[in-house]
């Protein structure tokens, strides 16, 4: 996959190509069957095949006091992405000018100027451009005079709702972490540099990484969890992970802190990027009158990490 992030350098491909636009956060199984739309009409039209998204969620700018945490941040979104085959990926930059943007502009200058596009392939309820003026009826207005075909899929889902992000976030906000996984294709993963903390973990006999997620991106409900850790060469180990204020040490805490004990795991993960993904929920965070009782309450969760990720 090409990531293309400059529209003045645009390809245009010379086979032109099917489309589909979103912020795509998640990429997940509702995404995917969209996606799969766009490479069979790209088979059946000769032409290549381009996701357009945004280098940020549009409501970061639209609306930032009410604007969704992400499930993604945008180097795995295009990892995602580039995983479903697509030929290209345009990162279109979101800013306030981008934002007062009319739906016309963005078609003209977007899909037909930097992209040569055949087909459009969005769901039914898709809205774009300023004050979402732009949806799928302008869109096939549009299409009709400049030469490109339009589908308005209904969304694909299960017998509850349809896929979106806005439902894998709920359920991760109530730590339902197997419905969740189910949605997206994929554990829930979060990404962060992993920094010195209070060593507590280390005193307790259970050193811990304290990844430091940005504050954009959703974590799950607090508690303590079952999951892997990912390190910068590829290598994945058992995780217990903690997410929470700690409360058997500290009265209040801004925020919750996710550390993360490597099972069987030996050395020094200070300063490096790193990727946990959450598998299962083992327990809510809990208040312990001891510290003693706390270790016993580690060591059971430790145990319980290595029974829910073992092969079936």
């Amino acid at each position: 996959m090409e990531v293309l992030r400059d529209l003045a350098a645009c390809p245009r491909p010379p086979r032109g190509a099917v489309v589909t636009i979103g912020a795509y956060d998640g990429v997940h199984l509702g995404h995917r069957a969209l996606i799969a739309e766009v490479r069979q009409r790209a088979d059946r039209l000769g032409c290549d095949t381009a996701v357009i998204t945004f280098d940020r969620h549009p409501a970061m700018v639209v609306r930032p006091d009410s604007a969704p945490k992400l499930l993604t941040d945008l180097d795995q979104k295009l990892e995602l992405l580039a995983e479903t085959g697509v030929d290209y990926t345009l990162v279109v930059p979101f800013d306030e000018r981008r934002s007062h943007e009319s739906a016309e502009d963005f078609v003209h200058e977007v899909l037909v100027g930097c992209l040569d596009t055949k087909a459009v392939v969005v769901g039914h309820d898709f809205h774009f451009g300023h004050s979402r003026r732009g949806n799928v009826a302008l869109l096939t207005q549009m299409g009709g005079e400049l030469g490109f075909d339009v589908l308005g899929l209904r969304l694909v889902g299960d017998e509850a709702a349809a896929y979106s992000s806005t439902r894998i976030r709920g359920l991760l906000q109530v730590g339902d972490m197997a419905h969740a996984a189910a949605l997206l294709g994929r554990p829930h993963e979060v990404r962060g540099q992993v920094a010195r903390g209070d060593a507590r973990g280390r005193d307790l006999g259970f050193p811990t990484a304290n990844v430091e997620v940005p504050a954009e991106i959703l974590l799950p409900a607090d508690g303590i969890y079952a999951g892997w850790y990912r390190r910068p060469d590829g290598t994945t180990h058992m995780a217990a992970v903690s997410l929470g204020r700690r409360p058997t040490f500290y009265e209040a805490a801004e925020s919750s802190l996710l550390e993360a004990f490597l099972l069987d795991f030996e050395g020094d993960l200070y300063g490096e990027r790193a990727a946990v993904q959450f598998v299962t929920r083992l327990r809510g965070e809990e208040r312990f009158d001891s510290v003693d009782a706390l270790v016993r309450q580690i060591d059971a969760d430790v145990q319980a990490t290595r029974a829910a990720l073992a092969p079936a």
